[in-house]
């Protein structure tokens, strides 16, 4: 494919792709929800496992 096979199109759809439906634009919006709540329940614990080491450090001194 020559030039046009090595540039980077990730992410991009391709020009002949039909539009998605508002099913699939819905799907796609609920799957990144459930990815950032997962992050943000991620986060939290680590902030707690966090607090906690803080917390027993402290009351070792």
């Amino acid at each position: 494919m020559g030039k046009a096979g090595l540039e980077d199109r990730r992410g991009r759809r391709k020009k002949d792709q039909t539009p998605r439906t508002e099913l699939e634009q819905a799907q796609i919006k609920i799957e990144q929800l459930k990815h950032k709540l997962y992050l943000a329940e991620l986060e939290n614990a680590l902030l707690k496992k966090l607090d906690e080491i803080e917390r027993r450090d402290a009351s070792r001194k």
